[in-house]
């Protein structure tokens, strides 16, 4: 049985927490897509620690944690998650397993991201500039290496033939460069990495699955960013919905039970692309305070705006999802009206319906606009005591999507976390 759990919005809606707070219930824990432009923040006992490239269960010693094959891993900064994290009293080589399929960021994936960014000037996409789309570039044009090279005598050699190319690439855009600056780090990461299990992860996944163990997926950025499904081209680089699980683990689509769909109570978006509901503007910026709307990874303020149903139920749709979880409610605490948009006006036409392109449209939403509250919700731990402002909102919203929200979360904390 393989359950999922995946974000319904732009990325950055409190995966990491999620899923620390399901893993006890779990055998293992697998991340299916995405590389080190995740960051998921986890907070447990005082502390805080953001992972990129670790399944977020690591800190449960019961539990299997899996980089599955449709991650793509750079060396450096896994080197770095495995050291904050024995650092922290995790003995990793206990329970993380790596891939041998899933794909190598090189030095040069990272300056060619840089080089092709700066070169796209004021089109650019808002990359993070962590090397993760030419990676996948490579994958899918089938010169990529993967962790399974690494094992090979041969290695040093498929690196260089895969960096020379690299490197007229970079030549081509102008784009100046020191690669022997970013190498030795590289490949000591490398060799580092080499202590840890290296898997088929297919094989293993498929028989810890016969033998009744329960998986966790857990999937990377939001569906909104979806290759595919997203707001193309302001989108990453993999499939972030339920059948990228598929496809980044190795698992038929059967084995799939549980879809948990994660939503913030209001919208965020990092970088460049449409954002029906964003608001530029005070409220936008009592949003981004007093949420914290920061990236885990890259430091960027987050864009924000209010709640956005026809995206919510398209998400909902395409992900098959069974439970959903509400986070960041407590932020919306101290707002005299808080709103929520159903439809959208495009050129004078109502709809629920996403258009093919948001990019080229002037989209107009629509809103429903609700008493706010001043309560605290940190403290909140049984739906009964919210307030009642709070839960018309939360009704509202369940009718329009017409999925019941299971788990409201109202803080950071893994104790911050109303069960239904």
């Amino acid at each position: 049985m393989v359950d999922v759990v995946l974000g319904l919005q732009w990325g950055d809606e409190g995966k990491g927490k999620i899923v620390d707070v399901l893993t006890p219930k779990y055998d293992v824990v697998a991340r299916f897509q995405g590389g080190p432009n995740a960051g998921h923040s986890l907070e447990f006992n005082g502390k805080k620690f953001v992972l990129n490239t670790i399944p977020s269960g690591i800190f449960h010693e019961h539990c299997i944690n899996i980089i599955g094959n449709g991650v793509v891993i750079d060396p450096v900064q896994l080197k770095k998650e495995i050291e904050k994290a024995t650092e922290a009293g995790v003995d990793l080589k206990k329970n993380l397993f790596i891939s041998q399929k899933a794909h190598l960021i090189l030095p040069t994936h990272r300056l060619v991201d840089a080089a092709s960014e700066a070169h796209k000037g004021e089109h650019k996409i808002g990359s993070t500039l962590r090397g993760i789309s030419p990676t996948y570039q490579d994958k899918i044009g089938r010169s990529g290496l993967r962790i399974g090279d690494i094992l090979n005598p041969n290695f040093k050699h498929k690196y260089e033939a895969a960096a020379q190319i690299h490197r007229k690439l970079l030549d081509s855009l102008n784009f100046n460069y020191n690669l022997a600056e970013h190498e030795p780090a590289f490949f000591e990461a490398v060799e580092f990495i080499k202590q840890f299990k290296i898997i088929n992860s297919e094989y293993v996944i498929n028989d810890l699955i016969s033998k009744g163990k329960k998986v966790l997926a857990e999937g990377a950025q939001g569906t909104l960013l979806d290759i595919d499904f997203g707001s193309y081209p302001f989108v990453t680089s993999s499939n972030t919905i339920t059948g990228g699980a598929c496809t980044g683990l190795g698992i038929a689509p059967q084995q799939i039970n549980k879809v948990y769909g994660i939503f913030k109570a209001y919208c965020t978006r990092v970088g460049s692309g449409p954002f029906p509901t964003e608001q530029i503007n005070e409220t936008g910026e009592k949003l981004r305070k007093l949420g914290h709307e920061f990236g885990a990874t890259t430091g960027r303020p987050r864009r924000t705006g209010w709640l956005d149903l026809p995206t919510l139920k398209y998400s909902i749709m395409l992900n098959g999802v069974t439970d959903l979880i509400c986070t960041k409610s407590d932020v919306l605490s101290g707002f005299d009206d808080v709103l929520v948009c159903n439809q959208y006006n495009i050129d004078g036409q109502i709809t629920s319906e996403l258009p093919f392109n948001l990019n080229d449209i002037q989209v107009n939403p629509i809103y429903q606009t609700f008493n706010g509250w001043n309560e605290d919700l940190t403290k909140i731990r049984k739906y009964a005591d919210l307030p009642d402002t709070f839960k018309n909102y939360m009704d509202f919203v369940e009718k329009e999507i017409g999925v019941g929200v299971g788990v409201i979360s109202v803080g950071p904390d893994r104790e911050e976390t109303i069960m239904r």
